[in-house]
Formats: structure tokens, sequence, C-alpha cells
């Protein structure tokens, strides 16, 4: 039997959930496993760990806090911005989320924490952090 190594392409299903058990996301629900090569980055950092050493069929269950996960919660993350970089018929709404680019042009996500008529203050953290999650893992595939 294969085992999962660096470079190996596995194929899993997971099972997400926050400490209180509430699930946030599951390849279950969509109902197809998810592919992804390891050591490419392509998983958060305390997932991919888990997996070296695991075979096909096997099944993990494991606990990643917020520094193994999408970090900490950060205060300086929340920011507010002149009302006049959003577009004319932009209408803000608290707890909504907007997308633009930053100044390198790299992809940007935020959540609308307040607004006035001069400034827009949004929240840049990840959803997720802060937070402790869990995962239930199958290895389907190893190649």
């Amino acid at each position: 039997m294969k085992t999962i190594e660096e470079g190996s392409v596995v194929t899993l299903n997971y099972k997400g959930t926050f400490d209180d058990g509430t699930e946030f996301d599951s390849s279950y629900s969509r109902g197809e496993p998810i592919t992804c090569t390891i050591g490419e980055g392509g998983l958060i950092e305390g997932f991919e760990s888990a997996l070296p050493g695991m075979e096909t069929g096997d099944t993990k269950t494991v606990h990643l806090s917020p520094d193994q996960a999408y970090g900490d919660y950060k205060d300086g993350a929340i920011m507010p911005v002149p009302s006049e970089m959003f577009a004319e018929n932009f209408i803000p709404e608290v707890g909504g989320t907007v997308y633009g680019k930053n100044d390198m042009g790299q992809e940007m996500i935020a959540k609308i924490v307040s607004f006035d008529d001069s400034e827009v203050t949004l929240d840049f953290n990840h959803p997720m952090a802060g937070k402790n999650l869990n995962f239930e893992i199958k290895i389907e595939d190893i190649k």
C-alpha cells in the first residue's frame, strides 16, 4: 500500500467543525473529495502536516489551533477606508463582504464592520482567524 509523502497526489474526504461541533465545511456535503499534491501549499498548514504517513482508507481526526490554520485574530487588520475608494453606487451594509485589490494587485476580501459618510471600516482578518478547527479526514487514494 502507498503511504503519503512529499509530492504524493492525494484524494481525500473531510469534515471540518468548530470546537462546539458546528460544521463549517465538508467535502461529503459537496459530494466530491478534494485532490491535492503534498508539499505544494494548497492546504492549510496543520491539515497538510497531518497527512504524511497515512495510507489509502486511513481516517484521522485532527485538532488545529489558530497558528496551525488561519492565524490569530489581529485587531490591527481592522482599518478605515475612505468612502471615495468605493464605487459611487456602493451601499455599505454592516456584515457585508467587499472584494478588491491591494497596491500590489493581490486579491483582498474584507468584512464591513461599520461605516459613516466619510469612511467604511473593514476587517481584513480571514473569517476563520482565531478559531480552533477540527477535521475528520479519510484518505481515498494516493498517487
